[in-house]
C-alpha cells in the first residue's frame, strides 16, 4: 500500500484529533486523560520546534550569505538581486499585516474562549505584557542598541533575541566573505555541514508532524471547545491565503510594468514551477523547474537565472514572510495582546532578516516563526492554534515563494539588457495562438 503523503498525514492528524477529543468530552474522566497523557507530546512536539530556530537561522544566514561569494564579480546584479528581494519581502510582510489588522480574525474569538487560552496556554502574558511595556517608555534608539548583542552566547540562549543572533549571522557571514577563500573554506563548509544536519532534523521532527498535530488538536478542543475558535482559525487560513493572491498580483503588476510582459503569459511560463511548489512545498526541490521554465519560457538569459535564482531560494521567501505577519498579529488577537506600532515595525524587520535565514525545506516557517513570536512578545504556545491548518498554507505560500524568485529574475534581466525579447515575443505569440 503506498504510504500517504506528509501533508496528507498532518491533515489526518488534525482531523483525529478533533474527532478524538470530542468523544473523549463525553465521558468524565476524557479531558483529564488529554490532558495528562496527550496534550504533553503536543508541547513536546512545539519544544523541538522551538529547539532548533535558533541554530537554524545561524547556520542557514551564514551559509545563505556565504554562497554570495560571487557578488564581487557581479557586484552590480548581485546589489539590484539582493535590493530586490529585501524591498518583495518588506512589501510581502506589509500586506501581511495589513490583511490581518482590516480582517482581525483573532478579534472574533468571544472573550470567555480568550480567557481559557490564555489560561491554558498563556501563563506568560503578563510577564510578556510587562516587558512591552517597558519597552514603551524606552529612548527612541533603545531598538536600535537591543539590535547589538554584548555576548552572542547569552543572545542565542534565548529565542527571544532572535534579531541580535540574527545580527551576529549577518556580520560574521560578511566577515567570511571579505576574508580570503584559502582561510574561510574550512568555516564555511563547517556551517554548510552544520545547515545540512539541522536541515535532516527538521525533516525528523516533520515526521513527527501527525502526532503533535493529533495532540495539539485534542488538547485545544478539550481546553477551548468553542466553535467560534475554528471559525476565527479558518478566517486567519482566508486571511493568509488572500494576502498571498494579492502578493502575486503584485509580482504580475511589477512584471507588466518593468518589462512589459503580458501576465497571463508569465503565469503561462511559471505554471509548471507553481504546481511543482504547491506539491512539494519546498523552494529548493522546485528550484530545477523554476530554472527551466524562466530561461526557456520567460525569455531570462541563463547567466541571469542562474545567479538570481539560487540566491532568490536561499533568502527570498516572501509568502513565508507574510504568512509569518499574519500568523503573529492572530496569535496576539487570540490572546488579547495589543501590538504598538512600534512592535509591527520591529515584526516587519525580524520577518524580512529571518527570511534570509529560512531553509527552502517544508516546515521551515513554523520554526522561523518562533523567532517572530518570541521578539513581539507573544506566548509560542500559540503555535498551537495555527499548526493544523499550516501544512496546506505552506504549500500555497511556496507558490508565492517560487513566483517571486521568477519575478525578480525577469526584473533584474530587463534592468541588465539580458532578458530575450525575441523568445518572449515568439512566447507570447504562440500563446496568443
Amino acid at each position: 500500500m503506498k504510504k500517504l503523503a506528509l501533508h496528507w498525514q498532518i491533515l489526518l492528524g488534525m482531523a483525529l484529533g478533533v474527532v478524538f477529543a470530542l468523544v473523549m468530552t463525553n465521558f468524565e474522566w476524557g479531558a483529564d486523560f488529554i490532558e495528562d497523557w496527550i496534550k504533553p507530546f503536543g508541547t513536546i512536539f512545539i519544544n523541538a520546534l522551538k529547539l532548533i530556530a535558533i541554530p537554524l537561522i545561524l547556520a542557514a544566514l551564514i551559509k545563505g550569505i556565504t554562497d554570495l561569494k560571487d557578488i564581487s564579480s557581479l557586484s552590480k546584479m548581485g546589489l539590484r538581486t539582493i535590493l530586490t528581494y529585501v524591498v518583495t519581502t518588506v512589501i510581502a510582510v506589509s500586506i501581511g499585516l495589513m490583511v490581518v489588522s482590516i480582517v482581525q480574525p483573532g478579534n472574533s474569538i468571544n472573550e470567555d474562549t480568550r480567557t481559557e487560552l490564555v489560561d491554558a496556554y498563556g501563563g506568560d502574558a503578563a510577564m510578556k505584557k510587562e516587558a512591552s511595556d517597558k519597552q514603551k517608555d524606552a529612548g527612541p534608539l533603545q531598538a536600535l542598541i537591543d539590535l547589538v548583542p554584548d555576548n552572542i552566547f547569552q543572545s542565542a540562549s534565548s529565542n527571544g533575541n532572535m534579531l541580535q543572533v540574527i545580527f551576529f549571522a549577518v556580520f560574521f557571514g560578511i566577515g567570511l566573505i571579505l576574508i580570503p577563500e584559502e582561510k574561510s573554506k574550512t568555516v564555511k563548509d563547517f556551517f554548510d555541514g552544520v545547515n545540512e544536519v539541522i536541515l535532516k532534523m527538521v525533516d525528523l521532527i516533520m515526521l513527527a508532524a501527525p502526532y503533535g498535530v493529533f495532540a495539539l488538536l485534542a488538547a485545544l478542543v478539550v481546553e477551548a471547545p468553542s466553535p467560534d475558535l475554528f471559525a476565527a482559525l479558518a478566517m486567519y487560513a482566508l486571511s493568509v491565503v488572500g494576502g498571498l493572491l494579492m502578493m502575486i498580483g503584485i509580482y504580475l503588476l511589477a512584471v507588466w510594468l518593468f518589462t512589459k510582459r503580458s501576465p497571463l503569459s508569465f503565469l503561462n511560463g511559471i505554471a509548471p514551477a507553481q504546481l511543482l511548489a504547491f506539491s512539494t512545498s519546498s523552494s529548493a526541490a522546485t528550484l530545477p523547474v523554476t530554472m527551466e521554465r524562466t530561461i526557456e519560457h520567460l525569455g531570462v538569459e541563463e547567466e541571469v537565472a542562474s545567479f538570481v535564482l539560487p540566491i532568490g531560494a536561499t533568502i527570498n521567501m516572501d509568502g513565508t514572510s507574510l504568512y509569518q505577519a499574519v500568523a503573529a498579529v492572530f496569535i496576539a488577537q487570540a490572546f488579547g495582546i495589543d501590538l504598538s506600532f512600534g512592535t509591527q515595525m520591529g515584526i516587519i524587520a525580524t520577518a524580512t532578516l529571518a527570511s534570509i535565514g529560512s531553509a527552502a525545506v517544508p516546515g521551515a516557517g513554523m520554526v522561523m516563526l518562533v523567532g517572530v513570536l518570541a521578539y513581539a512578545g507573544i506566548p509560542e504556545a500559540g503555535l498551537a492554534l495555527i499548526f493544523a491548518v499550516d501544512r496546506p498554507l505552506d504549500m500555497c505560500r511556496t507558490v508565492v515563494n517560487v513566483t517571486g524568485d521568477a519575478t525578480v529574475s525577469m526584473l533584474v534581466a530587463k534592468s541588465q539588457n539580458k532578458l530575450g525579447e525575441a523568445k518572449v515575443k515568439e512566447w507570447d505569440d504562440n500563446y496568443k495562438k
